[in-house]
């Protein structure tokens, strides 16, 4: 059995742009989408600056474990914000070690103490071990939606039509 490990948690502030960058670079190449990653530090510090964007960050003493990226959206049926995980992510030397939970069960408690309706997230199809992980906590799939896109070139041409 692993030691135990003992994590804190903290928000981050744009001064912690350059780490939740690098962290974000991580999750993506686990994700195989480092080719999509073209946000820099300076994009995260102004995001988490103007409150676009919430994060936590989580460390083993002073060594970064991982971080949970959120927002606010609003939920039409419930007339109530909900909490949308955008990222979460715990580096390899800290999985199985409850850090995944720790940093689900603050979001939590973030979005009950901001009255919130619901708090979601997307996760891969192919992540075998997160959904089975989600499932394990309550978490429960939106089988009938498909999540939508677009970006890029594609945005813009919307913007224009």
């Amino acid at each position: 059995m692993s030691p135990k490990l003992s994590f804190t948690l903290r928000s981050a502030t744009a001064a912690d742009a350059a780490l939740l960058t690098q962290l974000i670079r991580e999750l993506a190449v686990f994700e195989r989408l480092e080719s999509e990653v073209t946000g820099d530090a300076a994009a995260v510090a102004e995001s988490l600056g103007q409150k676009h964007c919430s994060a936590l960050l989580a460390f083993v003493g002073e060594e970064p474990a991982g971080f949970a990226l959120y927002f606010f959206n609003y939920s039409t049926f419930l007339a109530r914000r909900g909490l949308y995980l955008e990222d979460l992510f715990v580096r390899p030397a800290f999985r199985r070690h409850g850090l995944g939970r720790l940093l689900l069960h603050r979001l939590a408690q973030i979005a009950v103490a901001e009255k919130c309706g619901r708090f979601e997230w997307a996760v891969l199809d192919w992540n075998e071990d997160a959904i089975r992980f989600y499932r394990s906590i309550g978490a429960a799939p939106m089988e009938d939606w498909i999540v939508q896109r677009v970006t890029g070139d594609a945005l813009r041409r919307l913007a224009e039509a």
